[in-house]
């Protein structure tokens, strides 16, 4: 007993420094202090906000984005022009633009076409960071968790539609166990003070079955003694990601995907970075931008653009691989994530209902950086395995309708002394004049993150912005004044026109499946949605079994920059992490409606069929992997 004695001595000890630490921060026993999120908004930053909330605004063109990139002369430079597209690359244009600082963003493929759509999809402050701050009396790791739980909040206030708390279940095989969880995740709800979404609490065995029928009663040589349950928040993360891009766009930033930078623009005199030549990928034209302060978001990417200034920069990134698997929906009931905490080599595995089905992960290996990451079938049965024990329904790799690996950019200060700084926590340097690099971190601080990358900006650059940050208190589109009722409008006041094969156009019920989906996944633009679909018979399912309309493909492609037909699998639908097969078939249509948004001729639409199809390969679904049947069966 001396082993359990001393765990629990550990857990009071730092419940005790948490208690202490949220004294003196004022995160639970002392009102909120006004923060630079509460100052310096007057009335252009709320006219911004309006803009931005506004239901009938409408994002620039791309071409129109693009001339203004090619009008950021040497002469009238862009404040910032920022080099990357996922989550933290466009929270910075969105920051830096609502401080009325001129900005540029490109992003060589799609917005979240890289990490920042490979995620779990939890916002989360990290239970497992928390126990580490535990058992290595890390007084670090609990700040980092304090600082997440506080931006968990806030993300899913700024885009309610996309984001809600989820509650998690811990199964409990003894009773040390119930004890032991009980008190870490009460300790998880305290360190988020004013912040938490909902207290956790222990479940009864029977309690725990009715909440979670698949749970299993018996594991290997054991009975379960309940449950604990907390919460934490979930997203639909690349939605989330190109949400921001369009907020920046509509608070002034110039934001182009499929455009990359060639390389840098440097001051003969002082050898700073000035500006970037860039590349249209779509068109194949370049163009110079300049620029204040290049601030580079490009993720596990970011050591390659650094190299771009400085061919002998030392590498910061330690990339690390995350697999996900996609299971059906009777895997895990609707509302509630259940979380393996000891697999057999330590980590912790989620599983997690997500857009009607179930998504369950990850791993976390090392890898090598590359543009399109494939999981290996060794990481899908290590997650299948994990999740096995657990459950009372029989684990099938001919289950997995899709199969995912995401690159995290642990992040090494190149300024630190030695390697040991390699850590889940953000790294914002300046170690070229004129380039600033965010890296690290994880997509539930982004905020944060690009928050500190702006002000290194304003640093580097001299530059004079308006306002000081306000994205703490920023809704971004389609998320002001949204509802979790809103869906009733779309089903009560929209019908879904369609066209049959031959021709004739009949009316179809806008069914609450297809309502919710588009209030969740546009908020308060998803009427827009509903009315292209009833005027432009465009009301029909693009994949039997999932509820994403035809009229989704022309709307993202006139409103939300989407240009490719992966583009709209990946990143404006989720149908690929969802079912790869069900994506391979919805593609024809597809790409018929974005070859009449676009004007692409027959040549284009082949190749964008070609390309989309080599993508699918890489979501390893029984469909399309080579595995051996073993275990799972």
């Amino acid at each position: 007993m001396s082993a359990t004695a001393t765990r629990l001595r550990r857990i009071a000890a730092v419940a005790t420094a948490a208690v202490a630490v949220t004294a003196c921060s004022g995160a639970v026993l002392l009102p909120p202090s006004v923060s630079s999120n509460d100052r310096g908004v007057g009335p252009v930053v709320e006219s911004m906000r309006r803009t931005i909330s506004d239901p009938n605004a409408i994002v620039p063109s791309r071409s129109v984005q693009e001339s203004t990139l090619i009008g950021a002369s040497s002469t009238s430079p862009l404040d910032i022009l920022v080099v990357g597209g996922g989550a933290t690359g466009c929270g910075v244009a969105l920051d830096a633009a609502t401080r009325g600082l001129r900005v540029g963003l490109v992003e060589r493929e799609d917005f979240s076409s890289g990490t920042s759509s490979r995620s779990t999809k939890l916002i989360h402050g990290g239970v497992r960071y928390l126990e580490k701050a535990v058992f290595n009396l890390d007084y670090g790791q609990l700040k980092l968790v304090f600082h997440a739980l506080e931006e968990r909040k806030q993300v899913i206030e700024n885009a309610p539609h996309l984001c809600h708390a989820l509650p998690c279940m811990t199964p409990c095989f003894n009773w040390f166990e119930v004890v032991y969880y009980w008190m870490g995740l009460k300790m998880y709800d305290l360190v988020a003070g004013r912040h938490i979404l909902h207290l956790s609490r222990y479940y009864s065995v029977q309690e725990s079955i009715e909440l979670f029928p698949t749970l299993a009663r018996n594991g290997k040589d054991k009975s379960l003694r309940g449950t604990v349950v907390y919460y934490d928040g979930q997203m639909n993360d690349s939605r989330l990601n190109v949400g921001l891009a369009c907020s920046a766009a509509l608070a002034g930033a110039a934001v182009l995907n499929h455009a990359e930078v060639v390389s840098f623009l440097k001051d003969e005199g002082s050898e700073r970075i000035i500006g970037a030549k860039i590349r249209d990928n779509l068109s194949g034209q370049e163009f110079e931008t300049y620029a204040e302060v290049v601030v580079n978001a490009a993720g596990p990417f970011c050591d390659s653009v650094r190299k771009m200034a400085n061919k002998d920069a030392q590498s910061m990134i330690c990339p690390s691989s995350g697999v996900h698997v996609v299971l059906p929906d009777y895997y895990s009931p609707e509302g509630m994530g259940l979380i393996v905490p000891k697999t057999k080599d330590g980590r912790v595995v989620f599983m997690l209902p997500w857009l009607g089905r179930t998504v369950a992960g990850t791993t976390d290996s090392n890898t090598s950086i590359t543009a399109l990451p494939e999981p290996h079938e060794d990481e899908i049965q290590f997650i299948l395995d994990a999740i096995c024990d657990y459950l009372n329904v029989k684990v099938r790799r001919t289950d997995v309708l899709s199969a995912w690996s995401g690159i995290r950019p642990l992040a090494m200060d190149p300024t630190a002394k030695n390697t040991e700084s390699i850590s889940r926590d953000h790294v914002v340097c300046e170690d070229f004049p004129g380039l600033v690099t965010i890296t690290g971190g994880k997509w539930t601080t982004y905020r944060s993150m690009a928050e500190d990358a702006v002000n290194a900006a304003i640093k580097s650059g001299k530059l004079s912005p308006r306002n000081e940050c306000i994205t703490g208190n920023l809704r971004l589109v389609g998320g002001d004044g949204w509802e979790s009722s809103s869906f009733t409008v779309l089903a009560q006041q929209y019908v879904r026109m369609k066209k049959t094969h031959g021709g004739k156009v009949v009316p179809g019920v806008m069914d609450t499946a297809s309502a919710k989906h588009l209030s969740h996944a546009y908020g308060t633009l998803a009427e827009r949605v509903a009315t292209i679909a009833q005027n432009e018979t465009l009301g029909k399912r693009l994949a039997h079994g999932y509820p994403y309309l035809e009229a989704e493909v022309a709307y993202c492609a006139r409103n939300e920059y989407c240009e490719s037909a992966i583009d709209f699998i990946a990143r404006r639908s989720r149908l690929a992490f969802l079912d790869t097969d069900a994506a391979g078939r919805a593609l024809p249509r597809i790409i018929e409606i974005l070859a009449k948004e676009h004007n692409w001729d027959r040549s284009r639409q082949k190749q964008e069929m070609q390309k989309a199809r080599e993508f699918l390969e890489t979501f390893k679904s029984s469909k399309n992997a080579q595995f051996h049947d073993g275990k799972h069966k």
